[in-house]
């Protein structure tokens, strides 16, 4: 769905091993990381698409996450007009979107690229919280800095608590 100004509305996904680590995939083929992240389709529900982004990329389910925060607004990148799919109608000239921050509940064995017709990862890492930053294309750093700042005040007393602190 892209709106009026030409941004599509999807969700980003963070996902969290409980001690600082985020999860980061390798584009198929690229040698671009990235959080998974994906479309909202007509008439589904922001937490809907979160759910189906999250089995169709990395092929974990609602069981295997804990929501822990969501961002309070949309945020917003653009695409550079060299990457724009001109012959879309409409236009799309970027992605507003609503970032989610979970907690991996479940094994991370779970973790699987096979589970829609096209993957976009090959593979996968922990990484510390704040290297997403300047690890993923240019063109996205303020959309992922500013989702990291949103969460990181939270997961800091969520990870305190966790451990008993």
């Amino acid at each position: 769905m892209v709106d009026k100004d030409g941004f599509r509305a999807s969700v980003g996904i963070v996902i969290s091993d409980g001690k600082g680590k985020v999860f980061l995939a390798k584009r198929v083929g690229q040698q671009s990381w990235q959080f998974p992240q994906g479309g909202i389709d007509k008439g589904e529900s922001v937490e809907q698409a979160l759910y189906r982004e999250l089995y169709e990329e990395v092929g974990l389910e609602s069981s295997d996450v804990k929501i822990i925060q969501r961002t309070k607004r949309w945020l917003h990148y653009r695409i550079p007009e060299a990457m724009q799919r001109k012959r879309s109608k409409p236009l799309c000239i970027g992605q507003k979107q609503k970032w989610f921050f979970l907690q991996m509940t479940g094994d991370a064995a779970k973790v699987r690229f096979d589970t829609s017709g096209t993957p976009e990862f090959e593979d996968w890492e922990w990484v510390n919280y704040w290297y997403p930053i300047n690890a993923v294309i240019s063109f996205k750093r303020n959309v992922y800095r500013n989702a990291l700042q949103e969460f990181s005040q939270p997961n800091i007393r969520f990870q305190q608590q966790s451990r008993g602190a």
